[in-house]
């Protein structure tokens, strides 16, 4: 470590945040993620596993040899409010607009929602992730084009201080 930095649940800073870092925290990288650079580390001083940007890390040795990592949501911690619900999403042009229903949550434990999708940009598939605040943040557009040849995804998650639900499937349109 050579600055003060976060470890997340997941491999951007769309993730709950894990664990905070300071400089002299040692640790071994155990894999990396597919689209992004992010790193899936076990620090010394933790007894769990975060991901962290390579930018804010010092790494010896070769990370391409690395093992691709997927994160794991539902193991971390736990989540009693469930998916999403009535979750769809609609189409003009190229602007696709998810929505979804409320879900309530108490003030203490709420942490909004999490999206990842997977969409079509300048004819490149790319990973897409985006937190949401609150409870009442019910909507976003994303930007898919045509022209790759992958069809678009995305799932949506409930997000507690305690972890993450399944996600819910969006019907891409």
């Amino acid at each position: 470590m050579h600055t003060q930095a976060h470890c997340r649940y997941g491999p951007s800073t769309a993730y709950l945040h894990a664990a905070d870092l300071y400089p002299g925290d040692v640790g071994s990288v155990r894999g990396r993620f597919a689209y992004s650079a992010w790193l899936y580390v076990k620090f010394d001083k933790l007894t769990y596993f975060c991901w962290v940007s390579p930018s804010v890390v010092d790494v010896r040795g070769d990370i391409s040899i690395l093992w691709f990592t997927e994160p794991k949501l539902q193991q971390i911690g736990s989540n009693q409010y469930g998916p999403p619900q009535n979750v769809r999403a609609s189409r003009n042009n190229d602007q696709v607009t998810i929505t979804w229903d409320r879900m309530e949550m108490t003030e203490d434990k709420d942490r909004g929602y999490f999206l990842e999708a997977w969409v079509c940009l300048d004819g490149i598939y790319r990973w897409w992730t985006v937190s949401f605040p609150n409870q009442f943040v019910t909507s976003y557009t994303v930007k898919d084009e045509p022209g790759c040849i992958t069809p678009s995804r995305g799932e949506l998650l409930t997000v507690q201080k305690h972890g993450y639900s399944e996600p819910a499937t969006i019907a891409w349109p």
